[in-house]
């Protein structure tokens, strides 16, 4: 059970690691379908915008024994954050295909 509350006032941080995967799926993507590429980067980008909002909405991770890191799956691609309440922040860290393990484990 989740016992504190995130504020409307979280501040979204995206890390360089999420940045770099999600670019390097975005050009591979685009050596066949630029339109398609931007589309998929719009989307991703647009999606965790709402984060902050109701970062609870999405499912518990399934690679972490913690209800403060959760994963968001787009297009059959997973995204990962860690919400932490104490600095109101949300790091947003995992870029993935769904059914790959992104740690390797």
């Amino acid at each position: 059970m989740i016992w504190n509350q995130p504020s409307e006032n979280m501040k979204l941080r995206i890390t360089k690691s999420f940045r770099d995967k999600l670019n390097e799926q975005v050009e591979y993507i685009a050596k066949d379908k630029p339109g398609a590429a931007r589309k998929f980067k719009a989307e991703i980008i647009s999606r965790i915008k709402y984060i902050p909002e109701m970062p609870f909405a999405n499912r518990r991770s399934i690679y972490f024994d913690t209800d403060y890191i959760r994963d968001m799956v787009i297009k059959g691609y997973l995204i990962v954050y860690r919400i932490d309440i104490e600095n109101q922040t949300i790091d947003v860290f995992g870029f993935t295909k769904y059914q790959d393990d992104p740690f390797g484990k």
